[in-house]
């Protein structure tokens, strides 16, 4: 059991950072700067609210989301790993992979000179992950909370054998309705539709979302622009250590088929995302480790 007494006193920032039981019992850090709020999740190292001071949240949250252990959060930013979509081989494991789905230790907490405030959660290899993974491996989630949030998923091998993994910054974005957005940054690039199983070209200098769409943008690095009408704002989102920018919203019917989100939910986010996979994936040698990082803030 996590005791939040015992995590506020080593880790907590009196005014700052702090420990609190929220939704379903699970542990959350609550951040709060000059420049912004912040909640994280202990169980999945996971991002569930982004709020600049004077605005509204840049991520959005199911309502009908489980915060429950054993079952994903729906709505922030989900981490993806040590797989993005079903496992290649064994459709048994979980979607998505196991980091997710597990508490990550704090490993350090930090206010900084500027103001800004680093968060570091650790989930390192144990009989449970070789449930799911075979390998031994160390993975930081590392979090800084400013103006912009900065959010890095680094991996180290720490097993005697290379090995490969995938891995995603799922991010949900809160948007005032599907249709009166457009996403700018992806024109010429190449995907994969994963709805129709074919590949297409970004002709366009926006993309528009009327359909449900699954699109993996390939072989890119390049930051994109969420433009929302409806709220008047854009939110840059810019990446390193990604290959691959995943867009993603299911529609109307997919939607009222998932049993944690409202049946109108896809009208209120788009999933924009840092992605490793595909033919993406990272091979770390032993004793070597790789970052994957996004960050996003207001467009001024």
């Amino acid at each position: 059991m996590i005791e939040t007494d015992e995590l506020d006193d080593k880790y907590g920032i009196e005014g700052e950072v702090g420990f609190m039981e929220m939704d379903g019992d699970l542990v959350f850090i609550n951040i709060a700067n000059k420049y912004a709020d912040a909640d994280i999740c202990l169980y999945g190292a996971h991002v569930t609210s982004f709020r600049p001071v004077r605005t509204m949240d840049m991520l959005w949250m199911s309502p009908d989301s489980a915060f429950e252990e054993g079952t994903p959060i729906r709505g922030g930013i989900p981490v993806c790993f040590p797989w993005f979509g079903p496992h290649k081989t064994a459709k048994n494991l979980p979607q998505h992979g196991f980091g997710r789905r597990m508490y990550w230790d704090v490993r350090s907490t930090e206010s900084l000179t500027n103001g800004e405030t680093k968060i570091e959660l650790i989930l390192k290899s144990s009989d449970a992950t070789k449930d799911f993974w075979p390998h031994d491996f160390e993975a930081v989630m590392r979090f800084v909370i400013g103006a912009n949030m900065q959010v890095t998923l680094e991996v180290k091998n720490t097993s005697s054998e290379n090995f490969t993994y995938g891995c995603a910054l799922h991010s949900y974005f809160a948007i005032s309705d599907i249709a009166h957005i457009a996403i700018e940054g992806l024109e010429g690039l190449t995907y994969i539709n994963q709805l129709t199983d074919t590949t297409g070209k970004q002709e366009k200098n926006i993309l528009q979302i009327a359909d449900p769409m699954t699109r993996h943008y390939q072989n890119t690095e390049t930051p994109v622009v969420l433009k929302d009408e409806g709220f008047r704002r854009r939110i840059r989102i810019e990446k390193a250590g990604s290959k691959v920018t995943t867009v993603w919203n299911p529609g109307s019917q997919a939607c009222i088929q998932m049993i944690d989100m409202p049946d109108d939910g896809f009208a209120n986010f788009v999933c924009i995302e840092a992605t490793n996979s595909f033919d993406y994936e990272i091979q770390l040698a032993p004793g070597e480790s790789y970052e994957t990082t996004q960050l996003f803030g207001l467009e001024e």
